[in-house]
């Protein structure tokens, strides 16, 4: 029952909320997703999950979740807004969750990460998302999503739900390259590089909200 009824209802009211906020593009860079034809991979931190849900729900993304029974309402409900759940793991297990998005990557144009997800630490940026760079070819993309008003639950992301009628400031750093015949310590060197620019990326989009306003500001297309 509750796999029957919960996803379409929290589907329903995430574009109830979504349709109360302005989505902005904060810091030095003025970067349109849907233009950038060459980075395919992005990452962004787990917190930021729900309101990412909605600002890019109308771009062919495939999303990588976890194959429990949690895992299994959030794939249904993304379904909903729009998205291609691949279940499976990046980590434990994870040949099986990443030939899943290689695989979604013949159909829709992006895939997704939660990159300290599902369980953290938070910050944490796993190796899932620039081993799958690696075997498709480009760098791994790299984004924040802050609520200018949000509550936080005491969970262990900090998870962030956006108040209705809030800003919500999109960070964007440079994509991380990985290089097509990286070994073990290159693999590495690429994980930390992404996860020191998701932090950059959250420093941008915390700066804005401190302020009150964005460095740079222009609409999400």
């Amino acid at each position: 029952m509750a796999l029957a009824l919960v996803p379409p209802l929290v589907a329903a009211l995430i574009r109830l909320l979504g349709m109360t906020l302005r989505y902005r593009n904060a810091g030095a860079l003025d970067f349109q997703v849907d233009k950038n034809l060459t980075t395919r991979v992005y990452c962004m931190w787990h917190r930021c999950l729900l309101a990412s849900a909605d600002c890019f729900r109308r771009l062919p993304i495939a999303i990588l979740i976890s194959a429990s029974f949690d895992g299994e309402l959030i794939a249904r409900t993304v379904e909903w807004l729009g998205y291609t759940p691949v279940r499976g793991s990046s980590t434990r297990g994870g040949a099986t969750g990443l030939l899943g998005m290689q695989t979604a990557l013949e159909r829709v144009r992006f895939a997704a990460f939660t990159a300290d997800g599902p369980r953290g630490p938070r910050y944490h940026a796993r190796p899932g998302a620039v081993k799958l760079a690696q075997w498709i070819g480009g760098g791994v993309g790299i984004y924040y999503v802050l609520p200018a008003r949000a509550w936080t639950l005491r969970s262990w992301d900090g998870f962030l739900i956006p108040k209705p009628f809030s800003t919500v400031y999109v960070a964007w750093e440079p994509p991380v390259p990985v290089p097509a015949e990286a070994d073990g310590d290159a693999i590495e060197a690429a994980r930390l590089a992404v996860e020191q620019a998701l932090e950059r990326a959250r420093s941008t989009a915390e700066q804005c909200v401190a302020q009150g306003r964005a460095v740079f500001s222009a609409p999400i297309q």
